[in-house]
């Protein structure tokens, strides 16, 4: 296997136990207790995931991931934010700042292995020839698979990983609802083990990115009982 994680946590018996856990699984593993070292060490060699916690000395977690967000060379690695705030704003803050997945403090050391597997399923996965079939555009808002890249009406809408995926998939389907519980296999994994409403609030960030509202959709429609589907700018 030996896919390189990278951990950023400045609490040393966490990190450690991190370390232990995920190379006990097969993979390479480094840690850093501060977010600028592992910042400087991606430059070098990027990760295949990067495992963040927010609160740190210095340049928090938040600040990272947008650091990396706004790479070129870094804004395709998938980030797990690992944290003790457990709010919903605090995850909705977490998420648009650019991570994939959060998890809250305590943890599960089986369900961080598990979500490691889905970001690298995932990120694995979105390795495409380009071709211009992975093109899509609909109501304005313009999807290039082949340099991973969201504009509407021109204007370029900076996605994380998940949400360029989640969007990807809904419009590959706007002829058709998509399930909630399809929308998470597809984006997240079948080994996903977190809460459901991680799919709530991506799409409630990815609706802010594209000036959509739950309440008068222009391109993210809510089914009630199903799930989403992409209505391409039509009411």
């Amino acid at each position: 296997m030996n896919e390189r994680i990278l951990i950023v946590e400045d609490d040393e018996s966490i990190r450690m136990l991190l370390e232990v856990a995920l190379s006990s699984n097969g993979y390479k593993t480094l840690g850093f207790d501060n977010a600028k070292s592992a910042l400087e060490n991606m430059s070098i060699e990027a990760p295949r995931v990067v495992i963040m916690d927010i609160m740190m000395d210095g340049m928090s977690g938040i600040e990272a991931a947008r650091f990396m967000r706004g790479s070129k060379e870094l804004r395709e690695i998938p980030i797990i934010m690992l944290t003790a705030k457990d709010t919903e704003l605090d995850k909705i803050i977490g998420l648009d700042s650019g991570a994939d997945d959060y998890m809250t403090k305590p943890f599960s050391v089986l369900e961080l292995c598990a979500r490691v597997r889905a970001q690298l399923r995932r990120s694995g996965a979105s390795d495409v020839s380009p071709s211009s079939d992975n093109i899509l555009e609909l109501g304005g808002v313009c999807l290039n698979n082949n340099i991973r890249e969201v504009t509407r009406f021109g204007v370029s809408v900076p996605l994380t990983f998940k949400e360029f995926e989640l969007l990807k998939y809904l419009m590959e389907n706007s002829f058709r609802a998509v399930s909630r519980e399809e929308l998470i296999s597809r984006i997240w994994g079948d080994d996903y083990y977190g809460e459901t409403r991680t799919l709530d609030i991506h799409i409630g960030t990815l609706r802010q990115k594209l000036n959509d509202t739950a309440e008068n959709s222009s391109y993210i429609k809510t089914v009630r009982g199903v799930g989403y589907r992409f209505i391409g700018g039509t009411k």
